[in-house]
């Protein structure tokens, strides 16, 4: 065989699995055969070799190898005749089966090879095993015998027509094909050949020789042993830091390489294509569409992302649930969506991706998605939630009670629907594994489940940091970046808003968690008094926030551990490991974290969620903006972009220079310009008003302070602008957070402002 040959060629992961699987059985099915023929009446063996053609058959057609199905497909006839005792098994149907499997394996050989299962047909076999079939002897006729020659290589054969005789070992029978009148020569000793008692030779290097199975339990145990060599690992490579040998040094060096690779080939073996979860739902999505009367096109994207297997285990029920629900209460009756201008056909996409250390599923439909009112009017109905707090929720909260226990929207109770059990179970069963749900729908328009999990949950990269005297991990999967900030930066670049620590980070704000307020180890909002903080920046569910720790330890690889009974529900905690010298350090959840500083509420300062519909359907840029209020009942938004600093200044700093308002800032005069009087609205009236909100902004080398009544918020949105309440200084109004906002233009105001304000010699 020359070296062409034995190169290894692309076959889909589909037809691995089919090879691997086929040769398995086909081993086991010539022992079956052989058995079979001294104890005929065995019908558990009949019913499984039946089975084991009849599998190889179907799947087979499936793959498009049409040959191999017709040989197949003869083969199962015989054995059906066969297990219902039609026919007794003798030495002549024995030989014919025997020699399907022959062919059969030289076709998986084939197409183990070459990764197609050739253009050899095997007609004279398909006859004889018909003829058994039919209860006729099939035909004696003239084949081609196979005869090693010398003059050729070792694997060559030179085929010539003689009649059928008995065959030595070193022959090898191929069905007769149209008349060869010359002798010719088959390069490859891989070809299909179905001699029944001589198997033909097998391809080196093969698919199935390359691949081999292992009990699950194994692995699971082989994958503790390894976490225990990590903790291991991790203490001997601590005691080493404080040893000056360095001999221990070195071979402490050896160790580490050693099981970071033992690991991570450990964890490839554990690693399985999300393709596999997928491959059952074409079936499940056309039944339920043909049950629910409605047209419905499945399509999948990235189906070769690769998560652990415990993690595709665990999320097999939610995501039957998810298509399920998405069909059920989606996708529409196609006489609904013709009157809607939409395709009779509705559209259910399943895409998964890798990001940031996590796998990220997504399921959307174009169907008539989520309608607000109607899930406030069921909460209700069902008393889920009282009426005057169902008043108060946004859309974006009202939606998520889809994943309240006992909830549903549907009229009456099907076989698909309406017992309001599911959706609370997968969210429950989703941050069981450290995952994360959310729901984005836009009503008439569709629905998209967000599901975001880890790779893996057994060892994981983590930051380690201290706070109050303890140690706590992070996983790296979740970090952006570190910040250290000594006393003046924190005066510059940190600030409380409205009660909450918020962080300048390169033009931006970023809301600030302080670890040990959160923990109860210090008093709240105490951050700007620290003489320095380090703070790690993380990226949460809706968008980047920073933790303010004591000190950061060092990076590890750690085992995770479940968490005991007694704390499994604190949310800001997932889990915990063991460190170097024994003691137990816990592991933070960033999503946690963010709850438990109030940052994922619609209310939340920083980069908070997007808009319910906002990015995925107005096609616009998504801004950050810093929502104030500015005069009676005046709701208003400035870009964050045209802000340098929030500041809060005492009523008694304010001075007077040429009849304006000013204050002293960073060694300057600052004019102070109220942004209500500029934009012709009526000032609040707080007479017991002891501070200023002011926002600065800079043209030049000049700073003005704009002041409002108070910040509301700063929120990320996609905006549609509504140009009709355009004036000087506002570029129109749009919705955010459903309510009417002004997006005013502050430079255009600041440039007006100055022009008049220089103009009176100040």
């Amino acid at each position: 065989m020359s070296d062409t040959d034995n190169e290894r060629v692309d076959v889909p992961e589909e037809v691995v699995e089919f090879l691997i699987e086929s040769n398995e059985n086909l081993d086991r099915l010539d022992q079956d055969l052989v058995a079979l023929e001294t104890d005929p009446s065995d019908k558990d063996r009949i019913s499984s070799i039946f089975r084991t053609i009849h599998t190889i058959k179907g799947t087979c057609g499936f793959l498009g190898f049409t040959r191999l199905e017709a040989v197949a497909h003869v083969g199962e006839n015989l054995l059906s005749k066969i297990r219902d005792e039609t026919y007794s098994l003798d030495a002549e149907k024995t030989d014919a089966l025997l020699e399907m499997v022959d062919s059969v394996r030289g076709y998986l050989a084939q197409i183990s090879s070459t990764g197609t299962e050739g253009t050899e047909e095997h007609f004279e076999l398909i006859a004889k095993l018909q003829g058994l079939v039919d209860g006729t002897s099939a035909p004696k006729t003239r084949t081609r015998k196979a005869v090693r020659t010398k003059s050729v290589s070792a694997n060559a054969f030179v085929f010539s027509d003689e009649p059928e005789t008995s065959t030595s070992k070193s022959d090898v029978e191929e069905p007769a094909t149209p008349v060869v009148k010359e002798p010719s020569i088959e390069p490859k000793a891989s070809s299909p050949s179905n001699e029944p008692k001589n198997p033909p030779t097998e391809v080196k290097n093969s698919i199935s020789d390359s691949s081999v199975r292992v009990d699950v339990s194994l692995l699971d145990n082989l994958m503790d042993l390894v976490g225990e060599l990590v903790l291991a690992r991790n203490q001997i490579l601590q005691y080493t830091s404080t040893d000056s040998s360095s001999t221990l040094s070195a071979t402490t060096q050896r160790l580490n390489l050693i099981t970071s690779e033992l690991q991570e080939n450990v964890m490839k073996t554990r690693m399985q294509p999300i393709g596999t979860v997928l491959t059952k739902f074409p079936r499940v999505v056309r039944d339920l569409a043909i049950s629910c009367g409605k047209k419905v096109d499945l399509e999948f994207e990235g189906k070769e992302t690769e998560l652990d297997r415990t993690i595709i285990e665990a999320i097999k029920d939610p995501l039957t649930h998810l298509i399920r629900n998405s069909v059920d209460h989606g996708i529409e009756v196609p006489e609904q969506r013709r009157l809607l201008g939409k395709r009779e056909s509705g559209v259910l996409k399943i895409s998964a991706y890798h990001e940031s250390g996590y796998v990220n599923i997504e399921i959307t439909d174009d169907g008539s998605g989520i309608d607000p009112e109607r899930i406030r009017a069921k909460a209700v109905e069902k008393g889920l939630i009282a009426p005057d707090l169902a008043a108060r929720l946004t859309d974006r909260e009202t939606t998520a009670l889809i994943f309240a226990p006992g909830f549903s929207t549907a009229e009456a109770v099907t076989n698909v629907s309406g017992r309001g059990v599911g959706m609370d179970v997968v969210k429950t069963n989703i941050e069981k594994i450290g995952g994360s749900i959310d729901v984005i729908s836009v009503p008439a328009r569709g629905t998209t489940f967000k599901i975001k999990i880890p790779l893996t949950l057994a060892i994981v990269p983590a930051l380690i940091v201290s706070c109050s005297g303890e140690r706590y991990a992070i996983a790296q999967t979740s970090l952006v970046e570190l910040i250290r900030l000594d006393e003046e930066q924190i005066a510059k670049s940190v600030a409380v808003i409205d009660g909450r620590a918020v962080l300048r980070l390169r033009g931006k704000l970023v809301p600030l968690v302080d670890l040990g307020s959160l923990l109860k180890a210090r008093s709240a909002n105490d951050v700007h008094l620290l003489d320095s903080i380090n703070v790690v920046v993380v990226q949460g569910e809706h968008g980047p926030f920073g933790i303010s720790v004591d000190g950061v330890v060092d990076t590890q690889e750690i085992v995770v551990k479940p968490l005991g009974k007694q704390v499994k529900d604190v949310g800001v905690f997932s889990g915990a490991t063991i460190m170097g010298d024994g003691r137990v350090a816990l592991i933070l959840d960033v999503g946690g974290v963010s709850s438990a500083g109030a940052l994922d509420g619609s209310e939340s300062h920083g980069v908070g969620p997007k808009e319910n519909g906002s990015e995925e359907d107005s096609g616009h840029d998504s801004k950050t903006l810093l929502v104030v209020k500015a005069g009676d009942n005046s709701r208003l938004a400035i870009s964050l972009e045209s802000i340098d600093r929030l500041e809060e200044f005492d009523v008694g700093d304010v001075e007077w220079a040429g009849g304006a308002p000013v204050v002293q800032y960073r060694g300057a005069i600052m004019p102070l310009l109220w942004l209500s009087s500029a934009l012709g609205s009526v000032p609040s009236s707080d007479e017991g008003q002891s501070t200023y909100q002011v926002v600065v902004h800079s043209v030049g080398s000049r700073s003005v302070g704009v002041v409002v009544d108070a910040i509301l918020d700063i929120t990320e949105v996609s905006l549609k602008i509504d140009p009709h309440t355009a004036r000087l200084g506002v570029l129109g109004s749009a919705v955010i957070a459903q309510k009417v906002t002004e997006i005013v233009d502050l430079s255009v105001i600041v440039e007006c402002f100055l022009s008049s304000y220089e103009g009176i010699g100040v």
